[in-house]
C-alpha cells in the first residue's frame, strides 16, 4: 500500500511540473529538470554567491541573427542589474530548428531544451537561452514570449509585420525592446516572483509595467506597438523596476517560486 502511495505522489509532482512549468525549491531540488517559471532564476542573476558570470545563449534559425544592438543591449542591462563579477557575454549559434511556422510555448520549450549548450545553472555560471526562431508565436499578437525560468523566444517575422509604414518604431528597435522586455521577466518583473511595495504594475495586464517609459510596460511585447507608440520605444528598466530588483538583491523583498537561492 504505502508503494502504491508513494507513487501516486511522485507522479502528482511529475503532472504538477508540467503544468506549472516548475515547482518550489525542495521539490525541484529532486528533479531532473529545473525548469521552474519566468523569475524562478531571479535570484540567481542577482547573487554573485555561487553564479559568478553569466552566458547568454543565443540561438538563430538561418537568415535569423539578432542585430548587434540587440546582444549589446542585453549586455549592457544585465552587466548593470546582474551582479556577475566575471561578466557577462552573449554565445550566438545558427540553429536549424524542428520547429517552424506557428509556435506554441511548449514549442519553444522543448525547442529550447534541444538545443541549449548547457543546463542554466553550470557550475558557476549562470546560462540564459534567447530563441531567434523564424515563424511567429500561435497568438498573432506577441512579439516575444517567456516560457520558463532561462528560456525566451523573440518572433523577428511578427517584428517585421509590426514595423509601421514610417517606420516609426523600425524593427531594430523593435527587436531590441521585444528582445530586453523578455529577459525583464527572468528577471521576475513586474510582480511574476514577489510584491512590490511600488504601485507599477499595470492591473489590465498583470505581470506588466504601467510605465510607457519602461521596457516593461505592457505594450512592449504586442504587435500593436506600432500604433501606440510613434517615435523612441523604451529601452531600459525604470527606477521602479530597479529598485524592485535592488530590494530583491538585498532580501528586502521575498522571492518566491526561486530555483536557488543564496
Amino acid at each position: 500500500m504505502q508503494r502504491v502511495m508513494l507513487a501516486l505522489m511522485l507522479a502528482s509532482l511529475v503532472l504538477l511540473q508540467g503544468c506549472l512549468g516548475g515547482l518550489r525549491d525542495s521539490v525541484t531540488d529532486a528533479l531532473p529538470e529545473q525548469r521552474g517559471i519566468p523569475g524562478g532564476l531571479t535570484l540567481a542573476c542577482l547573487s554573485s554567491a555561487q553564479f559568478t558570470d553569466m552566458v547568454i545563449e543565443i540561438d538563430h534559425a538561418p537568415g535569423y541573427a539578432p542585430e548587434a544592438t540587440t546582444v549589446e543591449l542585453l549586455i549592457d542591462r544585465l552587466s548593470d542589474v546582474c551582479d556577475k563579477p566575471n561578466g557577462v557575454k552573449a554565445v550566438i549559434t545558427e540553429t536549424s530548428f524542428d520547429q517552424d511556422g506557428s509556435w506554441s510555448a511548449d514549442d519553444v520549450r522543448a525547442q529550447a531544451l534541444e538545443h541549449r549548450e548547457a543546463p542554466p545553472m553550470d557550475g558557476t555560471t549562470l546560462r540564459w537561452h534567447v530563441l531567434f526562431p523564424s515563424g511567429g508565436y500561435d497568438d498573432d499578437n506577441v512579439l516575444g514570449v517567456a516560457v520558463n525560468a532561462a528560456d525566451v523566444a523573440v518572433f523577428r517575422d511578427s517584428i517585421d509585420d509590426a514595423e509601421n509604414i514610417l517606420q516609426r518604431p523600425n524593427a531594430e528597435d523593435i527587436e531590441n525592446s521585444v528582445t530586453l522586455h523578455e529577459v525583464g521577466h527572468l528577471l521576475g518583473l513586474v510582480n511574476l516572483v514577489y510584491t512590490s511595495p511600488r504601485d507599477h504594475e499595470d492591473p489590465d495586464h498583470p505581470g506588466h509595467s504601467s510605465n510607457e517609459d519602461s521596457v516593461m510596460y505592457w505594450a512592449v511585447e504586442s504587435s500593436s506597438l506600432g500604433a501606440i507608440f510613434s517615435g523612441q520605444l523604451p529601452d531600459d528598466f525604470d527606477d521602479d523596476d530597479r529598485a524592485d530588483l535592488t530590494d530583491l538583491a538585498s532580501g528586502d523583498l521575498d522571492a518566491e517560486q526561486q530555483l536557488w537561492r543564496p
